[in-house]
């Protein structure tokens, strides 16, 4: 494996990093604080292919690689990591569960738009009683002659309230257990689909996150996506690849948080010196440079392997599982290192704080990345 960028890698790095500091962080602690949804910057994302960054042309995308991909989100998530979840979730769960198991014709209605960035993407698996036991839910699909009917809630919904399409899963054979989940594509406007509760997050404010809830929601038949009683194996394969994104993510906010810390010692003084000729400065930063390129690579191996067609769930979990733990520590030391001015919103590193704790919970907690590791070892031992 090659670690270093090919020449469009580093001009795509560029020009996404030049599109975030242009467009994205004059905005910044505006859309955190009123927690807005910046809708207007979809077709600005668009226009750079990130809506649609990893599926091939012929369905609207931009055709580029997992690590592509890794790229483009890392660097959204260096400026603002609300704005590069929204961009994940959309690419990485809806739009891709509908890529992975959409049939043609679901692909061309669904996909197509999702990956111009003409329509919203959701994704729903998580419910109020069940988070990391997600064979656990609740909300049901039932076969009504030519349509099927969902009833109950799903909850922490990504673009629940903004979205266009959603992807949700539900139990469509109780007795048959995680083979009785299945998939389906609900598109806004259904007659008993509506929005619940926003949530008033602690961070990543400017990513919409809501209830969503089915009051016998009726949807043709043909909007099964997948083979039924697969819902939930599907669903695992989509989150292998999310949570190659959640990683990239990550590094990112790491990135940026540790920027923010050497910018401010760079200009810091105390005792008639600026605070980065002092060790215990230096040392922060040096671990914390050298704990994000180690993350990154964790990440960009992922993605390489998954761009190689090998299942990553071992190395997606890895990654995802070290990156949001070392971007925790870098958004804590950002803050201990601006001293007083961490814990006001006039600097950056109060946001890379609140922002930092969703990636060690989102598409799988800390303690679900190690179990899913631990048993992969103990599988191939």
């Amino acid at each position: 494996m090659d670690v270093r960028l090919t020449e469009d890698q580093q001009i795509l790095r560029r020009s996404v990093r030049e599109f975030a500091e242009r467009e994205i962080r004059p905005h910044v602690m505006e859309w955190d604080q009123t927690q807005h949804f910046p809708s207007e910057l979809i077709p600005k994302l668009a226009a750079l292919g990130l809506m649609g960054i990893q599926f091939p042309e012929p369905y609207g995308g931009a055709a580029m690689s997992a690590v592509d991909y890794c790229i483009c989100i890392e660097e959204l998530a260096r400026v603002d990591p609300g704005v590069a979840l929204s961009v994940a979730a959309h690419n990485g769960l809806c739009a891709g569960h509908i890529f992975l198991f959409g049939t043609e014709e679901q692909k061309h209605t669904y996909l197509i738009p999702l990956a111009r960035g003409e329509k919203i993407g959701a994704w729903g698996l998580t419910e109020s009683t069940s988070g990391s036991d997600a064979a656990a839910m609740r909300t049901t699909a039932a076969r009504a002659s030519a349509c099927w009917v969902l009833n109950g809630a799903k909850t922490f919904t990504t673009h629940g309230r903004v979205g266009d399409v959603f992807v949700i899963v539900a139990v469509t054979d109780r007795a048959a257990g995680a083979k009785g989940i299945s998939a389906f594509i609900v598109e806004k406007g259904t007659p008993g689909l509506s929005s619940g509760k926003k949530e008033d997050k602690l961070g990543m404010r400017a990513s919409d996150t809501s209830d969503v809830l089915f009051d016998n929601c009726r949807i043709p038949a043909d909007q099964l996506l997948g083979a039924e009683g697969q819902g939930f194996v599907n669903t695992m394969q989509v989150l292998d690849a999310g949570r190659i994104g959640i990683a990239a993510l990550s590094v990112g906010l790491a990135q940026g948080a540790y920027e923010a810390a050497l910018g401010y010692a760079r200009q810091r003084k105390a005792f008639g010196k600026t605070i980065s000729h002092f060790q215990a400065i230096q040392w922060k930063l040096a671990d914390n440079a050298t704990r994000i390129e180690a993350a990154r690579l964790l990440t960009y191996r992922a993605a390489y392997l998954k761009d190689r067609g090998r299942r990553t769930t071992l190395e997606s979990s890895m990654a995802k599982l070290y990156a949001s733990e070392i971007a925790v520590r870098a958004a804590d030391d950002c803050v201990q290192v601006h001293g007083g001015y961490g814990f006001v919103k006039d600097y950056p590193a109060e946001k890379y704080f609140r922002d930092v704790k969703l990636t060690t919970i989102g598409e799988g907690t800390s303690e679900i990345q190690r179990l899913v590791i631990a048993r992969q070892l103990l599988s191939h031992s």
